[in-house]
This record gives C-alpha cells, structure tokens and sequence, in this order.
C-alpha cells in the first residue's frame, strides 16, 4: 500500500507529478485486466461507466491508505479519465482558457493562454502512457498511427484539432497538439469586441458574403483563419445550401443546411485515399450554393475556381500566406500542381474572375489577431495581380503588457464590387470608405 501525498515538501512539484502518474498507470492497468472483456458488447456506455467507477474505487483502495481521502478521490476520478478520456490532458481541456495544448515529451506539457505559452505543470508517467492517449484519440476517428504511417491529423469530438508524430519522425518520443476551439465558437461580435475588426470592416465584409462574392481568407498558423471563416459564415442567407470540405473537419457553422465532408487517408495497403480535390468535383454533384473548402493547400485549387467560375459564386476557404499578395501567388502555384498544363496568363484570369477580395489575418507580439489586409483583386498588371487595398492594420509598437499596439487604416478605395452589392439591394453608406485611421487601445 502506497501513502502518497498531493504534494510531498521532499521532492519538486514535477517529480512528485510523475510519481502520481506512475501510481496512476498501474493502477489503470490493474482496472483493465480485471474487467471481463466478453461483456463489454453487452452493456452501455452508462452501464460500463458505472462498473468502471466500483473497480477504480476498490483498486485505489487497496493503493492508498484510508488516511490520505484527498488522493483517493482524485485517483478514482482520474481513472476514469484514463479510460473513456485524455488521462492527463483531460483538465486541460476542462479549461477553456487554454487555446493550444502542446505535448513536446511525456515531461514536458505547454499551454497557451491568451496567445502566450506557458508551462502546464501536467506530466505523463512515461512514453507508453502518452501513445496510449494518442491511440485513443486517433482510432476515434477512424484514423491510424503507427511506424508505417508515423504522422496523423485528426479531431476531438468537440471539434478541437489533434496533430500527432511518433517515432522514428519524433527524436524524442511522441509528440501531439491540439488546438482548441471551445465550446462555443467566436462569433463576429467577440471578434470586434477583441478589436481583432472594426464594426465598419464587419459591415463591409458581411454584405459581400450575402451578395456572394467569393472570398479568400489568408493567413499563418494560429491567425485565425477558421475562426474568422466561421464567424463570416453566418452572414450567408438561411435558404442556401452549404457543402464544406476538409481534412478534419473543424469548422462549426451555424447553418441548418450544411453537408460536411472530410477526407480519408489511405489505409494499411495504400488504397482507399480520398483527397481534396475528389471532394470537391464530388460536391459540385450535390446541388451546393456554396461550397466552402476549409483549406487549399494543393491540386484542388483548380477544381475549387472551376466552381467559383460556374454558378457557385460566394464560396470561401483559407490558404496560408503572409499577406494578400502573397496568398494568389500561391494559389496560383497550386493550380499549377493540378497537372494542367495552362499558361500563366490563363491561371491568373481564372483567379481573377473567380475571387473578388482577400482578408489577410496575422497574430502578432502578445498573441493578438488582428485583420491586417482587405484587399479588392481589381484585374491583372503586368507581372502579376492589382489589387487595392480597402482597409488594413498597421502596427506601430508594443504596450507595456507586451501587446501589439497599432491603428486600422481605410485607404478610400471604393471597391468595384459595391456595384455588386447594390444590384443585391444591399447598400453600404459612402462615409464608410473614408480615407481615415482608428487607434486600437491594446
């Protein structure tokens, strides 16, 4: 039998961390080999839990002393959340202040928090007991990890997205990531409320969606790419149709008519792989009004203009880039991995002709988000794309908390889209596009 305290004054916080999730594990593995594996088939969830709780109860009992009630209950809860949840993990995720967990070893846990990274405290008790976790998480989804396929994208039930390598990728054992995405995702007016948009931009952007005109959503990683293309969603009418393609499915849109799809990876012999691009020349057989890819990172670029150009006007996704300029020259790149051979000059039309503005997002120093471009692609120049920017941010130091500090700026460009807009009967007062600057106060 083992007195182990919460906290022992002999030994640092992180060893008796792992001392406890040592103590854990055994016992866990004790709870597994004495249940009766041939009933599980027959029982409920509700019911299995039930019986999971009495075993975890008497094995902790004979572990831990009478004297020491605190552990025991926190070992019979933890138990449980070894077996149905993320063991450790789990009180990460019970915290919606946390955005990012990330796992560097079984030691070594981060979090982020209001866009810093922070130690988490939380330890695993070895390798063994993080893969286990990391099985768990991927064979919900129908997904595999092993040394064959070492690398794996998945995502909690919840939505959070889930990003897995092992070794002999991972040096140093296995690693994984999760981005969070909380129990209620950001709505437009949280995004104005943190100052990441003006109410003015909103306005803007919000018309252009109902009026469908297609939209491109840049950014790098942890930019907000699909929080934004969750919160812009809402704009588009309740009658239309939605049909939303993704890797993993992330995106949460308060839509009552929407088709999700997600991809597949091939399976143990190679085949069975369902990519991008198949999705999309497969739901352009749907009947979409819109389609919404999540994110365009190859060949299926050239299909998701070829619907931008015939009837599906309107539709939205995300590339990674570092301003708007950038993000069609990228596109433009995979519409060249696609396989066909067009000219340059033809590419760029199609681009052109399919989408009209680009909305470039960056995280900046303190881990604030902030729309930093809206630009109009206004027709082709030589060597490249016009665009005009309408709005932007610029920033212009760092407060003393550490937060980027700037102003957003509209440059008086009046977008050649606003015809567009008010064919829709959507009108958008002139005042609104005034050359002027607004103060961000953090």
């Amino acid at each position: 039998m083992l007195d182990l305290p919460a906290e022992s004054a002999d030994e640092d916080h992180s060893a008796a961390q792992l001392k406890y999730q040592r103590l854990k594990v055994r016992i866990h593995e004790k709870l597994v080999d004495s249940l009766d594996l041939s009933l599980l088939a027959h029982v409920t969830e509700q019911e299995l839990s039930v019986e999971m709780k009495s075993l975890a109860a008497e094995l902790v009992a004979e572990e831990v002393p009478k004297s020491n009630m605190v552990l025991r209950t926190r070992l019979e809860a933890e138990l449980l959340d070894e077996v149905f949840g993320l063991g450790p993990l789990e009180s990460l995720m019970q915290d919606d202040t946390v955005s990012d967990i990330l796992v560097n070893s079984p030691n070594n846990v981060y979090v982020e928090r209001e866009g810093r990274l922070e130690s988490s405290g939380v330890v695993f008790a070895d390798e063994k007991h993080l893969m286990r976790i990391i099985q768990r998480i991927v064979s919900r989804v129908g997904r595999r990890i092993d040394e064959v396929s070492p690398m794996v994208d998945a995502r909690l039930a919840d939505g959070s997205r889930v990003n897995a390598v092992i070794r002999p990728l991972a040096l140093n054992g296995p690693t994984l990531s999760i981005r969070r995405f909380g129990r209620r995702p950001l709505q437009i007016e949280d995004l104005v409320q943190k100052q990441a948009i003006t109410q003015d931009i909103v306005d803007f952007l919000a018309a252009a969606v109902d009026a469908r005109v297609s939209l491109l959503i840049s950014g790098g990683t942890g930019a907000g790419k699909t929080t934004f293309l969750n919160a812009l969603a809402k704009f588009i009418p309740a009658d239309e149709r939605l049909v939303t393609i993704e890797d993993s499915a992330e995106l949460q849109l308060q839509h009552k008519h929407v088709v999700r799809l997600e991809t597949r990876t091939a399976n143990n012999e190679g085949t069975g792989e369902i990519t991008q691009r198949s999705m999309v020349r497969n739901a352009l057989r749907m009947r979409p009004d819109r389609i919404i890819v999540g994110e365009v990172r190859g060949s299926e670029a050239i299909d998701m203009l070829q619907a931008m150009n015939t009837g599906h006007e309107g539709s939205l996704t995300t590339i990674h880039a570092n301003d708007t300029r950038d993000a069609l020259a990228r596109l433009e790149m995979m519409v060249a991995m696609s396989g066909f051979e067009l000219p340059i000059p033809v590419v760029r039309q199609y681009i052109v002709s399919g989408i009209s503005l680009v909305v470039h997002l960056s995280r900046l120093k303190g881990g604030v988000r902030r729309v930093m471009q809206v630009s109009e692609i206004v027709g082709i120049a030589e060597g490249g794309f016009h665009l005009e920017d309408v709005f932007g941010f610029e920033q212009i130091g760092i407060n003393e908390q550490g937060f980027a500090q700037g102003e957003f700026y509209f440059t008086g460009h009046r977008p050649l889209c606003l015809n567009r807009l008010r064919a829709c009967g959507l009108r958008l007062s002139d005042s609104l596009f005034d050359k002027r600057r607004i103060p961000v106060s953090q």
